[in-house]
């Protein structure tokens, strides 16, 4: 519920019940996120997600991020830096993953670590395009709250979201051909397999045996002496007894037993080096485009995108400002 209040703070402002005194902010405020000025804040890309930050301490106002932009053109203030530094260290951290996880899929099978790079099977011209003009209708809802009526914003985010969707369509069954292509090189599976061996049965405990052993001598005794029902329920008993858990024994040469036995299935696992995500080459088209259209991978490949934006916006500038030398 806070996240969605703050979202709505966001788009109508704090005062939008006109229940709530709006403080006369500027956005050089120490409690105003600069992030967010910046264009792009970390707590709001992961909601209910693994990587959930929680709702953002800091005041959220489009209105103040358009007076940053202005006094931004006019060399003023600039929070890029403290931007670039924020999401650059959850990169590092995610790319740290991958690599983990990469080393992992390596022990266990070489061709898994370098099968596909997700992000250049997927990232095709008309997948950039379709990045394009979703980045361009975040702008036009941003611009439609700050100015136009409440329907624009709702109808350009709905827009947002279709593209999306066709985004990651689109991207799943790109996917899902290169792993195809994949899963044709891996060994195929004999035409006749043989048997699979016994699983071991599990030993009754002893004591529990020994028990149950007693309860039905006395039953028999006392059947015998014309007690029935003392009889019956020394019977009873033992049955009870029966139905405990047997005593697992331990499997000495596990060598004997197939990956089926022990509950281990082989995924051939690839991972997503944009999130980290593992992915398997049986995944469906329906499987792989929820993941393309989640969260953590949509929040992991805008900050990605994030960053390459203002590295090159740096490089720029640094390069703009070295005199040239006739």
């Amino acid at each position: 519920m806070d996240a969605m209040r703050k979202q709505l703070d966001v788009l109508m402002g704090a005062n939008r019940n006109g229940d709530v005194r709006e403080v006369n902010r500027k956005y050089y405020d120490r409690d105003v996120c600069r992030l967010f000025l910046s264009g792009l804040c970390p707590h709001e890309l992961f909601q209910l997600t693994k990587m959930d930050m929680g709702p953002c301490p800091k005041v959220h106002s489009l209105q103040l991020r358009k007076e940053y932009e202005e006094e931004n053109e006019k060399g003023v203030d600039n929070y890029d830096r403290e931007l670039e530094d924020a999401i650059d260290r959850l990169i590092v951290e995610c790319d740290r993953k991958i690599g983990r996880a990469l080393r992992r899929l390596e022990d266990e099978d070489a061709k898994a670590a370098i099968a596909i790079s997700v992000s250049e099977v997927t990232q095709t011209p008309e997948m950039l395009e379709l990045s394009k003009q979703i980045k361009q209708k975040l702008k036009e809802a941003d611009q439609h709250v700050i100015r136009g009526p409440t329907s624009c914003p709702v109808r350009a985010l709905e827009e947002v979201e279709e593209l999306r969707t066709t985004r990651a369509d689109k991207q799943s069954i790109l996917l899902l051909d290169a792993f195809n292509k994949d899963r044709a090189s891996l060994p195929q599976p004999l035409p006749n397999p043989p048997p699979l061996a016994p699983l071991p049965v599990a030993a009754p405990d002893p004591h529990i045996q020994e028990m149950i052993n007693e309860k039905l001598k006395k039953a028999e005794d006392l059947g015998e002496m014309g007690m029935v029902d003392e009889a019956q329920k020394a019977l009873e008993e033992a049955e009870a007894l029966k139905k405990l858990p047997a005593r697992q024994e331990p499997v000495l040469d596990s060598s004997k037993y197939t990956a089926a036995d022990v509950r281990i299935t082989d995924q051939k696992l690839r991972v997503c080096d944009i999130c980290g995500a593992f992915l398997s080459v049986y995944d469906s088209d329906r499987r792989l485009a929820d993941h393309f259209g989640g969260k953590l991978h949509l929040g992991y490949m805008q900050i990605r995108d994030k960053l390459a934006e203002l590295q090159v916006l740096w490089y720029n500038v640094s390069h703009s400002s070295i005199p040239i030398l006739s």
